[in-house]
């Protein structure tokens, strides 16, 4: 039986949202190459092994998720979800590998006599562990998109499982960040602790035997061994038997399905910007840049105030049009085209003014058949790492994968850290007597940040770029775009550019940069801004006509372009 759907359902895009065709031009393509950017350079040299042998983008995608698990357990892993988007130098596929909550959820699972528990009270432990789709997804994938054995694509990350590698300053924070929950969970604490229960030290050495065994099953049965048998077993014990316990049954792990999705699909002046659709956030980053269309951001300076306004409006109104309607297709209508719509985003647009910020922000009035709904109230998104992908026949994958926070739901199984993803479902079902489209349903995807995108220009395959970050995804990766497109920096100064980026109806500015400095003129304005730390991994490769294609890691993080 396959396992994975052939499509999704949401409410039916105009021909304009369908993925560009590609054209025969007679522009040089940029010169082959191939190029891993990924979070960690372990997981980077991975991926370009992969290349090296004749690999495709996607069996490098597959290598360079194996390693994260191993080496960045913190951000993604194969206890998580992940949604990607392939490129075959003709076509566009989307992937969706969204954890699902069991089939027994309800929307009470997060309310304790009646109320929403608190947020860190609902993340470590089973109760918010999504059933895992990230391998089921890569499988079918690579049954598409792979040459190589999938045997063969397991084989770095399980000798550095074995033999252990050293821990990152990255990974160390984290471990000191989420040790008082770790110390719960004899699985992480054994893995992640020292004897005396203290996070282990950048520079300590890692072996992960147990993962080591579990990537050796994964590439001897395929996904299945996950989703069945002694390795499901185990994360149902973790699961069930926790004090906090989810409700996850084996029928849940071996049913899981992606899904193949068809691109979600903008233009963006001369260029097109294709995601996953919901409930992935690329929707969200599209209305963004359809938003900031309406404006000459070439003509205004990347630092400017003026440039901030715009792209915090923009940010601020698809925030709250996403509130309102994003959440899983397959079970909930979601307005795509009409958000997408150019005439609803013109009418969005005219409210947005670069001297003066809108003073209420509240949702739009799309195209839309389905039920009256309710606003989610803003709660923690986190985690994430992001991975782009080109290979030498021009063939490119952008991949967003996540366990959601910062080691997940705290708890290991099988040498793996388990998901808290469905804490990106609102707690709360209902709001003032209406449904909340992202409420917990079995079965059900929970609303992703999630927005790895694929930019072309005239059918040519021009810019891959993506990040992690919870729901400050969408600011990251929507300003990605704007530096990429409109300011034409290179991948590496878009990678390390000051962030300005919405989140709900506040605007934050990323200190210790310029970005902060603009904060009293921007509240002069109106605007809703704080001032804080904004942990971005964007990972950009840039293709040019004529010329080789350029990378750009970021600086926030520990990531790497390899290529060769």
């Amino acid at each position: 039986m396959k396992r994975f759907l052939l499509a999704f359902l949401f409410c039916a895009a105009p021909a304009w949202a369908q993925p560009a065709a590609p054209q025969a031009g007679g522009v040089m393509p940029s010169q082959p190459a191939n190029m891993v950017v990924a979070g960690h350079p372990l997981a980077a040299e991975a991926g370009m092994a992969m290349l090296r042998a004749g690999g495709t983008a996607l069996d490098a995608a597959v290598a360079v998720q194996a390693v994260l698990t191993v080496v960045e357990p913190q951000a993604s892993g194969i206890g998580g979800g992940a949604f990607l988007l392939h490129w075959d130098g003709r076509a566009i596929t989307a992937w969706d590998g969204r954890e699902e909550a069991p089939s027994a959820a309800t929307g009470e699972l997060f309310l304790r006599d009646g109320r929403p528990m608190p947020f860190r009270e609902a993340v470590v432990g089973g109760r918010a562990v999504g059933v895992p789709g990230v391998m089921r997804m890569l499988e079918a994938a690579h049954r598409e998109h792979g040459v190589l054995p999938w045997a063969q694509l397991f084989q770095p990350a399980i000798r550095l499982a074995e033999e252990g590698f050293t821990v990152s300053p990255y990974l160390a924070r984290a471990l000191a960040a989420t040790a008082p929950a770790l110390r719960g969970d004899p699985g992480a604490a054994a893995l992640f602790l020292t004897p005396a229960g203290a996070p282990l030290p950048a520079g300590t050495t890692l072996r992960n035997p147990a993962l080591a065994e579990t990537l050796r099953a994964l590439a001897t049965r395929g996904a299945d061994a996950l989703h069945t048998g002694p390795i499901a077993e185990e994360i149902l014990r973790v699961v069930r038997g926790h004090a906090n316990a989810g409700l996850m049954t084996a029928e849940d792990l071996a049913n899981y399905t992606p899904r193949r999705t068809q691109a979600l699909c903008m233009p963006y002046r001369a260029f097109t910007l294709c995601g996953p659709p919901p409930p992935s956030g690329a929707a969200v980053v599209l209305q963004i840049l359809g938003l900031l269309a309406h404006f000459d951001m070439l003509a205004l300076p990347p630092d400017s105030a003026d440039a901030a306004m715009l792209v915090g409006e923009a940010g601020r109104l698809a925030f709250a049009d996403r509130n309102m309607f994003m959440a899983d297709p397959a079970h909930v209508a979601v307005p795509v085209s009409g958000l997408l719509d150019p005439a609803y985003m013109n009418q969005r647009a005219q409210l947005m003014n670069r001297d003066h910020a809108i003073a209420a922000i509240a949702p739009g009035n799309p195209r839309f058949g389905g039920p009256p709904m309710a606003s989610q109230p803003p709660q923690p998104e986190g985690g994430t790492a992001q991975v782009s992908i080109l290979d030498a026949a021009g063939r490119a994958v952008s991949m967003t994968t996540t366990i959601e926070g910062v080691m997940g739901a705290h708890v290991v199984a099988a040498g793996f850290l388990l998901n808290n993803q469905l804490t990106d479902f609102s707690f709360a079902p209902e709001r003032d007597g209406r449904p909340i489209a992202n409420r917990v349903a079995g079965g059900k995807r929970p609303r992703s940040s999630m927005s790895p995108i694929l930019v072309f220009r005239d059918g040519r395959l021009e810019a891959i770029t993506g990040s992690p970050g919870g729901a400050r995804i969408i600011g990251y990766v929507a300003q990605s775009l704007v530096g990429l497109l409109d300011w034409e920096m290179t991948p590496q100064q878009v990678a390390a550019m000051p962030h300005v980026g919405p989140l709900n109806a506040t605007v934050e500015l990323e200190a210790g940069t310029p970005a902060a400095a603009l904060a009293p003129v921007l509240a002069a304005r109106g605007l809703e801004v704080a001032v804080r730390e904004m942990h971005s991994g964007l990972h950009i490769i840039r293709l040019r006509p004529g010329q080789p294609p350029l990378g750009g890691a970021d600086p926030r993080r520990e990531g790497m372009v390899a290529t060769e």
